[in-house]
């Protein structure tokens, strides 16, 4: 299905990769450099320098100057902080657009999975696994959510489970968490409905009193037909909590063939009638990779008309979205990792590098064009989705960044080093593969 760099971000993300950054400079070391002046409140710029990296794999190594969170283009200050990143490649941080970190039980002890043939199944193990745990929420979610720091993410959109069996357990754990990475993690948290929102009596409650206590950025939404059985109604309940509490949503959507694209229909419909243009996300949208190419042109004309975003995980070749074609018509895409060691699989790892290397894998790419696109789509395809400054080292953007030995950016992806060195706001954050705290 997608082949070839017009298979994932096209010639932008090229050519960004490529790009000298405006802000990289270079400095004999130990010369005399002018004084940064101090912010109108007298108070002094906090600037840091990082000495020796190459941005984007570029061939000659720079000096990055970082003042208050935000790569700059001015020369650095005598006695400026400096740290040394001898040679290092230097990449953008990476964004998990959609990862559950609610359900995980990522550091601790191995748990068994059983078959399940659908998602009423899983559902069932969810509580299971749910009421098993000697561990709360926030411990297992700030695990998983520090160890995603330490692999080179700035950013996640955190679904959390939303329903009686657990009320808001899970969305107040993923927040505590978040509290806690604050300095190292932008996160947006999404109240997921996994039991259904119309099917299981009291979870539109929850959902409303979740929005209503700004405990969440978003309301969720599962399969309106093939799994509530209830499009309108569940439509009408969460672009309504939506609405009334100035959240935005971000509904997942397994549902194939016309099941799904009826669902697709009532967003675009529902995202309109209430001017909730950009504060909409479909995720997975498995309906969309089978349609012919007229149809997905028709779709995607609606999706870019309200600007409704879309996420993958890239699951398969069959079901990774066209993301090319997608933005062709200014469709913002982004990538995330999905559940993590949870009750529905035993895989994952919060690795976003490695979720761009999979996404290579899955839709056959092989020249390094196309490695650096799976790379953009990782790192500003998730910006994007979540609203984030694209950290592209360009004078004012948000040094956030990551630091790995090797050659070029395509290899980076294909053999995905380890992270030695993971920047946020220009504060190292991670050293090594390990989280600082």
């Amino acid at each position: 299905m997608l082949a070839g760099a017009a298979a994932l971000a096209g010639a932008t993300a090229t050519a960004a990769a490529t790009a000298t950054p405006a802000q990289a400079v270079t400095a004999a070391p130990g010369a005399a450099q002018a004084a940064t002046p101090s912010g109108a409140s007298g108070r002094r710029e906090r600037t840091v320098v990082f000495r020796n990296v190459r941005p984007f794999g570029r061939a000659k190594a720079v000096d990055l100057v970082v003042v208050d969170g935000r790569v700059s283009d001015r020369p650095a200050p005598r006695g400026a902080k400096v740290v040394d990143g001898g040679g290092r490649i230097a990449l953008p941080s990476l964004v998990d657009a959609h990862i559950h970190p609610d359900k995980t039980t990522w550091g601790g002890s191995w748990v068994s999975r059983r078959p399940a043939s659908g998602i009423a199944d899983y559902v069932a193990q969810d509580v299971e696994l749910f009421r098993s745990q000697r561990r709360p929420v926030v411990e297992r979610a700030y695990g998983l959510m520090s160890h995603a720091v330490s692999r080179g993410t700035r950013g996640m959109r955190a679904h959390a489970d939303v329903a009686p069996a657990y009320g808001l357990a899970g969305v107040e754990g993923v927040a505590a968490a978040r509290e806690r990475l604050r300095h190292a993690l932008d996160v947006q948290i999404v109240a997921f409905p996994q039991h259904g929102v119309i099917r299981t009596p009291g979870t539109a409650a929850l959902l409303e009193k979740a929005a209503r206590e700004g405990l969440i950025d978003m309301i969720g939404g599962i399969d309106p037909i093939g799994f509530d059985d209830a499009l309108d109604e569940q439509l009408d309940v969460v672009f309504g909590i939506a609405d009334r509490h100035g959240v935005g949503v971000d509904i997942h959507l397994h549902d194939r063939g016309e099941k799904g694209m009826k669902a697709m229909r009532g967003i675009v419909d529902r995202t309109r009638a209430l001017s909730l243009a950009g504060k909409v996300t479909v995720s997975h949208v498995f309906c969309l990779p089978g349609l012919t190419d007229r149809e997905l042109g028709s779709i995607a004309t609606d999706l870019g008309d309200q600007d409704i975003a879309l996420t993958t995980v890239a699951p398969s070749d069959s079901l990774v979205l066209p993301i090319a074609r997608l933005r062709e018509h200014g469709v913002r895409v982004g990538l995330g990792s999905d559940g993590v060691r949870d009750s529905w699989s035993p895989f994952g790892n919060a690795d976003m590098m490695h979720r761009a290397h999979i996404l290579g894998w899955v839709t056959d790419v092989r020249l390094d064009e196309e490695l650096t696109d799976c790379y953009s789509v990782a790192a500003h395809g998730g910006a994007d989705v979540m609203g984030l400054a694209h950290a592209d080292f360009k004078a004012g953007s948000p040094a956030d960044f990551v630091l790995v030995r090797g050659e070029c950016l395509p290899q980076v992806v294909v053999d995905m080093p380890r992270r030695d060195m993971v920047v946020h706001g220009g504060v190292v954050v991670a050293r090594d593969g390990e989280f600082l705290d």
